[in-house]
């Protein structure tokens, strides 16, 4: 079964939509998402292109904020702070990577928590840990998502995650945590990495090294979440972390790339956007 995040976040979207209709009248106006693009980064402004069109399609109000990559990060503070203030913004993305003379995790924790659309804030980090009401992470929390619409029974199962990211890998694996899996978190230094991953019944791959997962190393039947985005070094297509074509016949459950997780976390990024205009309404 290949999942597609496509079909699914184009249902969920529609059911989003359908919802953001009714605000008008309710709360008399609609969620307003503020994304704040430094530089002009080829993926950055692809990402930020497909939130802009993902907004449009939910309905929510999106407003870009495009500033060269010279910016000085005093002044990229002072533009987070004017939208902390702002009544009217109910959501804030710094679209990463940042520039190099720039601190993320500076301009990251500057941003209003209950704005923190994209669940990075270190108080909404710790409130993931510590099982508190907070705003998930988009990418883990579209994985989770893909999972259940495909009927993946969670509890019990014994999960890897290859990755170890603050973005995926760690939120991921806290989420299937939650969800009663049983999980081991590998990465580079990891021993006998096929070793571990062949036990794998859920195996999460986010490590962004095109085809780096082959079939000798997934286990007969396993559930396979492939997150990578990366360039084909011999074709110059894009492709996933996991060799696609060699372990879509020895799993039960796979997702492609493109159109696998990738739609999921705008999908998600649109959700928590909701979730934020919402707890201010409550």
């Amino acid at each position: 079964m290949i999942i597609s995040g496509k079909e699914l976040s184009a249902k969920l979207k529609a059911d989003m939509a359908a919802e953001v209709a009714t605000f008008p009248a309710k709360y008399g106006r609609v969620p307003h998402l503020a994304v704040i693009l430094v530089g002009e980064d080829p993926g950055s402004v692809s990402y930020v292109t497909g939130k802009a069109k993902a907004s449009a399609e939910v309905g929510i109000r999106n407003t870009t904020i495009r500033k060269p990559a010279t910016i000085s990060e005093a002044e990229l503070l002072d533009i987070v702070a004017g939208l902390n203030a702002d009544a009217e913004v109910d959501g804030i993305l710094v679209q990463l990577p940042l520039p190099k003379h720039i601190d993320e995790d500076r301009v990251i924790a500057a941003i209003d928590k209950s704005k923190d659309v994209d669940g990075f804030h270190p108080l909404n980090v710790a409130a993931l840990w510590q099982k508190q009401p907070c705003t998930l992470p988009c990418t883990p929390k579209g994985i989770i998502k893909m999972l259940k619409a495909a009927g993946v029974d969670i509890a019990g199962r014994e999960a890897v995650v290859i990755g170890r990211s603050n973005i995926v890998g760690l939120p991921v694996a806290k989420l299937l945590l939650d969800e009663n899996a049983t999980v081991t978190v590998a990465h580079s230094r990891t021993r006998d990495l096929p070793g571990v991953t062949r036990r794998a019944e859920i195996l999460v791959v986010a490590i962004g090294r095109p085809k780096f997962v082959t079939a000798d190393m997934v286990a007969e039947g396993a559930v396979v979440i492939d997150v990578g985005g990366n360039r084909d070094p011999e074709s110059g297509k894009l492709c996933g972390d996991v060799d696609f074509a060699a372990i879509e016949p020895k799993a039960s459950v796979i997702t492609p790339v493109p159109g696998g997780v990738g739609p999921m976390t705008i999908c998600c990024l649109m959700e928590n956007t909701i979730e934020c205009f919402l707890r201010k309404r409550k």
